[in-house]
């Protein structure tokens, strides 16, 4: 490769990294193994830079790669033999719902592999349901189906337990109290 090149691949690489590695942990939920999907993704970059730098969405180009080669990974036998329990590195962030996205990262994390690729594809990379198929490798109607699947998995994993009649509920003032009866 040139040194024009290798400073165009870097440079991109470069830029782009912070989004590679959150779109990596978003596909596996575990640090550890977004960076080596990266990785991954980075070496086939390389070797196919040329390509992918001559394409009208680079970024694009490289979430395929990126997408494929989670799912890729999710299909061999090295995601059933390793189990990885490391937690993840402590991290500044905005304020916000913690809790409520602790709670949406673990449902996530319980999804099956291709429904969690499509719910990240559709609704954290804003791609649409053809997109989304094309870069997947499937049709349109099987995007369809496996994002309502997901969406209704985390709904009924996000919902909150019902109360049965003798359970006590919360009043107006937040305190709870017995019905009567």
């Amino acid at each position: 490769m040139s040194s024009r090149r290798n400073d165009e691949f870097t440079d991109y690489v470069t830029e782009r990294m912070w989004w590679l590695r959150r779109l990596a942990y978003l596909l596996c939920q575990d640090w550890q193994r977004a960076d080596d999907l990266v990785q991954a993704t980075i070496t086939r970059l390389y070797t196919h830079w040329g390509r992918a730098a001559a394409v009208e969405h680079t970024d694009g180009y490289v979430r395929t790669m990126l997408v494929r080669e989670y799912l890729s990974e999710r299909r061999s036998g090295w995601a059933r033999r390793v189990s990885l329990t490391a937690e993840p590195p402590d991290s500044a962030s905005a304020p916000g719902d913690r809790e409520g996205a602790l709670d949406l990262r673990a449902a996530l994390a319980g999804l099956p592999p291709r429904q969690r690729a499509t719910l990240v594809l559709r609704f954290y990379c804003d791609l649409n349901v053809d997109q989304a198929a094309e870069l997947l490798g499937c049709s349109p109607g099987t995007v369809k189906s496996q994002t309502a699947k997901g969406i209704g998995a985390l709904r009924r994993t996000l919902q909150p337990p019902e109360r049965g009649p003798g359970d006590f509920n919360s009043g107006p003032d937040g305190l709870e109290v017995q019905p009567h009866g």
